[in-house]
């Protein structure tokens, strides 16, 4: 195993939008990320990744981007990302920002120059097609719903967008739309930023042949998005170009690529990326817009899947981010079981293999809102697919059902720092987006005063994981793949042996260790049981119990 910083990092991903308002006008701002990072610095942080910062019109909350070297007004200035950045390194964290580089907005010089004449010098800049007998050049569809195609007027040709139409994909076959981006990502290196999270990178290899897709392949888009031919050539050319030449680490959004083809981009072999992010886990059971029942036994395969053991690839570990549920909602009981769940699933993150992504408000167990109609999501994928969800025989009311478990606004829902207006969020009225009611019982302050509370007991968890290399490097293996309600694994290899053990039910369960030893510790509970050692291999777990015993 060949230890890197960027694999022992704790990263917390910050929705700056709405992390807190530091102005008041409702949107949270660069300014508030500054003012929070002691508190992230308390938690046991390491390294912050910002969504989308850039100047941008919003169509997709900043994944539209207009111009990559400024700052969006709504979050400040360039001299307030630089605060931040300075402000970060002065207390030992490193900044990460997102690379946003398939696409583009419409509203970016380059695509103005390239709609406005077929001679334009920035026309081969994105994807332009004729169409065919009067309509799209193919059948491919945006992930918002409808054909990837958009006609403009002043050709009378198409333009490639895998998301929304003000959202056109790059012509990375054009090496000087290749230059354009190692020129910014140079612009912000040499500022300081200690590396990038990538948007949707396996989608920037288009195939050239732009053939129709199966009834079949049209299910799964993403799968053809993500298998353009020169994917590899163009991460190794990035990777020579510009990311070698920097002590930071990359991470890609690896949509469309499961844990048995990862290898290809993530070898540290091959000089492409450090790490990628797999989707396989934290979209257990779900299907488009529509969430199905999963088993514990699968979820263990795919963590099993994913824990690679070679030294050359290292996986990431995350339950929540900017596009998906709720942990606690997606993976526990935001109910009755919200405290105990968010603990366990704290426990589960924090002791597998691989470098750790929390995502904001997941260190109290914030939980999924509970949306009453369609017209309450900010989401543009929730609308752009209400036409076709429709076509396809699924009630309104049924969508709604499955978007209350499914829908990434979810996750974007802003931060709950107190019980108060707003939940401490912001101090105007109106914010820009929904805020959770249950503030009043799910906050930051509270859980700072309560020494029982999830913060303390991620905090806790994060400081044990640095203080032991095994629940870094060591190996990953799962002791009984195939109970229905206790996950059990250990951590094997080096000075010291961790076993790790979770009740995935609302049922208690009698459980008998396959490792046992009369010296046995219990490191850490979820529970107040005062016991510090275990008495024999039979354990009564009440439901949701989770513990880690050092063997």
């Amino acid at each position: 195993m060949n230890p890197k910083w960027w694999k022992e990092q704790i990263v917390y991903q910050v929705y700056p939008r709405s992390f807190y308002d530091a102005n008041g006008d409702g949107i949270g701002d660069l300014k508030g990320v500054l003012l929070k990072l002691d508190y992230l610095k308390l938690l046991g942080i390491d390294t912050i990744w910002i969504s989308p910062h850039f100047d941008s019109p919003n169509d997709d909350n900043g994944y539209d981007i207009r111009d990559y070297k400024k700052v969006m007004k709504e979050f400040g200035t360039m001299k307030d990302f630089d605060s931040l950045l300075e402000a970060c390194h002065q207390r030992s964290i490193r900044l990460v920002i997102d690379l946003v580089v398939n696409h583009t907005s419409d509203e970016h010089d380059w695509f103005v120059e390239s709609r406005s004449s077929k001679d334009n010098t920035y026309r081969d800049f994105y994807i332009w097609q004729e169409g065919v007998k009067g309509t799209e050049p193919n059948n491919w569809t945006s992930f918002f719903g409808g054909s990837a195609w958009q006609k403009t007027a002043e050709t009378g040709e198409y333009y490639l967008h895998y998301f929304s139409k003000k959202q056109p994909d790059l012509n990375w076959e054009n090496s000087k739309v290749r230059e354009s981006v190692y020129d910014l990502m140079r612009y912000w290196l040499d500022k300081g930023v200690d590396g990038f999270r990538m948007d949707v990178i396996t989608f920037i290899s288009k195939d050239q042949n732009f053939l129709d897709f199966s009834s079949e392949e049209l299910k799964t888009p993403e799968i053809r998005y993500a298998k353009g031919p020169k994917l590899t050539t163009y991460l190794k050319e990035m990777n020579r170009e510009v990311l070698s030449e920097y002590d930071i680490f990359s991470v890609g959004e690896a949509f469309g690529i499961n844990s048995e083809t990862m290898m290809s981009v993530s070898d540290e072999r091959e000089q492409e990326l450090d790490l990628v992010f797999l989707f396989d886990i934290i979209r257990i059971g779900r299907e488009d817009w529509i969430q199905n029942d999963w088993t514990l036994p699968q979820l263990k395969k795919l963590f099993k899947n994913q824990s690679v053991t070679d030294p050359y690839h290292w996986p990431t570990i995350f339950l929540n981010n900017h596009d998906n549920p709720r942990s606690v909602s997606n993976f526990g009981n935001d109910m009755e079981y919200r405290e105990k769940s968010a603990k366990l699933l704290a426990l589960l993150t924090l002791t597998q293999r691989g470098t750790p992504f929390l995502y904001q408000g997941e260190e109290i167990g914030m939980t999924n809102f509970h949306f009453n109609s369609i017209d309450q999501f900010d989401d543009l994928q929730v609308k752009g697919n209400l036409s076709q969800v429709l076509r396809n025989k699924l009630s309104e009311e049924a969508y709604l059902n499955h978007l209350n478990q499914s829908s990434r606004d979810h996750s974007r829902t802003p931060m709950q720092w107190k019980n108060g207006p707003q939940g401490g969020f912001s101090e105007n009225e109106k914010t820009w987006f929904l805020v959770n009611p249950n503030f009043s019982e799910i906050n930051v302050e509270d859980n700072l005063k309560n020494p029982e509370s999830v913060f303390n007991f991620y905090k806790t968890l994060i400081s044990i994981r640095k203080k032991s290399p095994e629940l870094i490097y060591a190996d990953y293996e799962d002791l009984d793949p195939d109970h229905p309600h206790v996950f059990c694994y250990q951590r094997v290899g080096g000075k010291q042996t961790y076993l790790v053990i979770l009740n995935f039910s609302n049922a208690q369960v009698s459980y008998n260790i396959p490792v046992f030893n009369s010296t046995n510790h219990i490191m850490i509970s979820n529970t107040k049981n005062s016991l510090s050692t275990l008495e024999s291999n039979l354990i009564v777990l009440d439901p949701w119990d989770a513990l880690m015993i050092k063997l």
